[in-house]
């Protein structure tokens, strides 16, 4: 019926064309279903079946990644379309992914008039408030994005659904970034502390915290400091962004600089000038060595399951970067799409040889073969803006370097020498003195990482400036 050859009335044709999607959705081959589906949303509203369709667009976003295009199909219908009777029990569904849809297109308004519709009681409510928060964000809007976040939050204060939890870690991240981005560091470096240890994302807000303690200056360097001792646990290894913990050095050289500890600064940077500048050249290496993106993409597939026979240090870096949510959802979708290939091909030979069977086959290989081009471009993309990035930070640390050497001359320019005179006050030269609560327990660290004390390091500093504080070899870092 539906190549026509049965000769059916073009009603029936397009019957048979939503039927198609829906068995095809039954069978589990979701690329076809999507496909079929597709064909009833190009045509509009003129089909009969056009609206019964966006339920099923629904239940096919639970089954695929976004990159499927199922947002693109959900993209075609209106906001007056989602009220319709039949849709209530998906409507808060539709309104989130329609919202998200506005929100990857830059139709910021719209997109916040839809989350703004999804009921509190949904499931998709405390996803709504994150998405509309960060539309915010993206609007520049402080105010608006903090009050969707704090949302977030008091919808997980009170609930017991554990689903919930890590949105409730991303929208302290958010509100951490907000505040950062509007320089108010103390409310940052607070919301970063309350990211769970549990979540996706606590290495990095470990890393971006240290960044919010520094820029707190004398207040808040030990804790910059033990942030980036934190990170370099072995817990951490396949987790924390590459670029990540180059840049943690240059912040720790960049306070023993401003505390006149010379020596503890080349340590660090002769540390960073031992892996990083060689990671750069082999992560370049790789680029330049796979070329075309079917062939990016299956070498990035072989990092990402360790069998690319790479040095730890670059495959841990490589793999790191390749972990990055979008990224993995596309890999995600390569193997739903190679999981329905073998499903066609396990299926009755009978079933197969018909035109409907052909058709299901022509899809999933094209859709596949798509797929791949499109995740190994942006694999390389990735690993591409971590080499960019390395080769900043290299350029970095170089001007460091000519800073320590100019602060032994005694050459520093006036500015740099302000900012150690402020770390160097009489009031900041025992910097970072750890003050042991009912709850804690002051240990020095002794060269071995437990698990419960990851997050709590601090380090003492004594500032060295010239004729500003008492000689003394800081100490190394401890946690309550």
């Amino acid at each position: 019926m539906v190549e026509g050859e049965s000769g059916d009335t073009d009603t029936n044709k397009q019957k048979a064309e939503f039927v198609m999607g829906k068995a095809l959705y039954k069978l589990k081959f979701y690329s076809a279903s999507l496909s079929y589906f597709d064909k009833v949303v190009q045509k509009g509203a003129a089909h009969p079946h056009y609206n019964e369709t966006l339920k099923w667009l629904a239940s096919l976003s639970r089954e695929v990644s976004d990159s499927a295009g199922v947002l693109d199909k959900i993209g075609k219908y209106n906001r007056a379309e989602l009220e319709q009777p039949a849709l209530e029990a998906v409507r808060d569904e539709l309104y989130f992914l329609l919202g998200k849809y506005n929100y990857n297109k830059g139709k910021f308004k719209e997109a916040v008039s839809l989350f703004n519709a999804v009921s509190p009681k949904s499931e998709f409510y405390v996803q709504a408030k994150l998405f509309e928060g960060a539309t915010h964000v993206r609007e520049y809007q402080a105010k608006p994005a903090v009050d969707a976040f704090k949302e977030v939050l008091r919808v997980g204060r009170e609930s017991s659904d554990p689903k919930v939890k890590p949105y409730e870690d991303l929208a302290n991240l958010s509100m951490a970034r907000v505040f950062y981005s509007v320089g108010q560091y103390d409310m940052a470096a607070k919301y970063y502390d309350l990211v769970s240890m549990e979540s996706y994302d606590w290495p990095n807000s470990l890393f971006e915290a240290s960044w919010a303690n520094f820029m707190l200056k004398t207040a808040g360097y030990s804790k910059a400091l033990g942030n980036i001792h934190t990170l370099q646990a072995p817990f951490f290894e396949n987790f924390i962004k590459p670029e990540s913990v180059a840049e943690a050095l240059t912040v720790k050289a960049t306070i023993y600089f401003y505390n006149c500890l010379y020596d503890r600064a080349y340590d660090v940077i002769r540390d960073f000038n031992d892996t990083v500048p060689q990671l750069a050249q082999d992560l370049k290496r790789i680029l330049d060595k796979n070329t075309a993106n079917d062939a990016f993409f299956e070498y990035a597939n072989k990092i990402r399951e360790g069998q690319a026979d790479l040095s730890p240090n670059v495959e841990r870096a490589a793999k790191a970067v390749l972990s990055d949510r979008s990224l993995a959802r596309r890999f995600d979708y390569v193997k739903e799409l190679d999981r329905e290939l073998a499903q066609h091909e396990k299926a009755d030979p009978a079933w197969k040889s018909t035109s409907v069977a052909n058709a299901v086959l022509t899809d999933i290989t094209l859709q596949r073969s798509l797929t791949v081009n499109e995740t190994g471009e942006l694999a390389r993309q990735r690993v591409s803006r971590l080499v960019g990035e390395l080769a900043q930070l290299i350029k970095r640390v170089i001007k460091i370097e000519y800073e320590i050497l100019q602060g032994q001359k005694g050459q520093l320019e006036q500015e740099v020498i302000q900012e150690q005179q402020i770390a160097g006050s009489s009031k900041a030269t025992q910097i970072g003195n750890v003050r042991v609560d009912d709850e804690h327990q002051y240990w020095p660290f002794n060269g071995e990482y437990w698990r419960d004390e990851l997050g709590y390091y601090r380090y003492r500093l004594v500032n060295r400036c010239e004729k500003m504080a008492p000689e003394g070899a800081p100490s190394g870092p401890s946690g309550p």
